[in-house]
């Protein structure tokens, strides 16, 4: 933001400034989160990079209702190992150009990360890793993705299949011209960038093949989808207790979004999937360039283009955005926790961000009949 000429009278304020305070003033203030009639074992999940992570982490920590998760541009379950520089060096290459990558075919330790998931389980940390092997998991990568490279991908498959994943129940989507973004069927940057809002016009609807290939054969999606963007307060489900009685060290935003397709709302029995936004989507992230929508933060962009409403309007399912947020010096992104910023418990049932997404499913599948 340019700074303000050192002459003009303290009172004045630039009118982006005051139709910003105006909104801000005139904001709704979030909904509480629904019970709806939703089928907990029914839950499924995605995301994309640092979502993508998290989407594996939930995944593994809760596998006991997990139907199938997405992965798009992501690694195997607790890739960083708890070390920020193994993340952004051997499972990612968001380091460079301060460290240089280090990604190679073998750079995950798949057999040390599949060891540390069944230590993990024999220590109550996370769900029995065999109900994986029920689960259907499809992985989405760019052929030109820079910061997620294919032999990160293919060390995820490696973990799945070491935890016996039948091959029949995994698929890998490799779109060559795809950078690192979430392919869409039209919205977005040109599929090959790598940059804001990381959604790419790809001709190829993920939202679409990950709900499809998770819960089988779909009703296309609709051009406009009928149901309801709905903002949750998250404040709730986020624990309070010892480091996080400070909302803003669990690296989650105030409030989230939810899409409630109208059978859903009406009382019809619907599924549940948890789409998570990568760094630099979240609603309260400034980029660098206003985003498509227009504004100062991301907003809803990820949150209303990346296509799941569509999918889920015929198709009785509910979606919930969950929103992370930045942490100045810790977490300037607003990724997800896949390396431990928030404590070490960060990718079992016991950390701050995987509670509170377990809460909320919770609540949403509590009014089940």
């Amino acid at each position: 933001m340019p700074h303000l000429p050192n002459h003009l009278p303290r009172i004045w304020k630039p009118p982006f400034v005051l139709l910003a305070a105006v909104a801000l003033i005139c904001q709704a203030a979030p909904e509480p989160l629904p019970a709806l009639n939703i089928d907990i074992e029914q839950t499924s999940v995605s995301g994309i990079s640092s979502g993508g992570f998290m989407s594996v982490q939930f995944q593994v920590a809760h596998s006991s209702i997990i139907k199938g998760a997405g992965i798009v541009a992501g690694g195997p379950y607790n890739c960083s190992q708890n070390d920020v520089v193994k993340a952004i060096t051997k499972c990612s290459c968001t380091g460079e150009p301060n460290l240089a990558c280090e990604v190679t075919p073998t750079s995950a330790q798949v057999s040390t990360l599949v060891d540390g998931t069944k230590a993990s389980f024999a220590g109550g940390l996370i769900d029995d890793p065999a109900n994986l092997s029920q689960q259907r998991i499809i992985s989405l990568a760019g052929g030109k993705d820079p910061l997620v490279p294919a032999p990160v991908t293919r060390q995820l498959a490696d973990y799945y299949a070491k935890l016996a994943v039948p091959a029949a129940n995994y698929s890998a989507v490799t779109l060559e011209n795809a950078g690192h973004t979430l392919p869409t069927k039209a919205y977005g940057s040109a599929c090959a960038v790598t940059d804001a809002p990381y959604l790419g016009k790809c001709g190829f609807d993920s939202a679409q093949a990950i709900l499809g290939w998770i819960y089988g054969p779909l009703k296309a999606p609709v051009k406009r989808a009928r149901g309801r963007f709905t903002e949750i307060d998250q404040t709730p489900f986020i624990p309070q207790d010892g480091a996080f009685s400070f909302l803003w060290r669990s690296g989650l935003d105030s409030s989230g979004w939810l899409y409630v397709p109208d059978n859903c709302a009406r009382g019809a029995s619907c599924r549940l999937h948890i789409a998570l936004h990568g760094c630099k989507q979240g609603q309260s992230y400034l980029p660098l360039k206003p985003p498509p929508g227009g504004g100062l933060y991301n907003g809803t962009t990820f949150v209303k283009n990346a296509g799941y409403d569509r999918v889920a309007a015929n198709n009785n399912i509910v979606v919930l955005f969950p929103q992370a947020v930045s942490i100045p010096g810790v977490n300037p992104y607003g990724c997800w926790d896949w390396w431990g910023y928030t404590d070490q418990h960060y990718a079992d049932r016991q950390g701050v961000q995987i509670r509170a997404l377990r809460s909320m499913v919770d609540r949403l599948s509590s009014g089940g009949h």
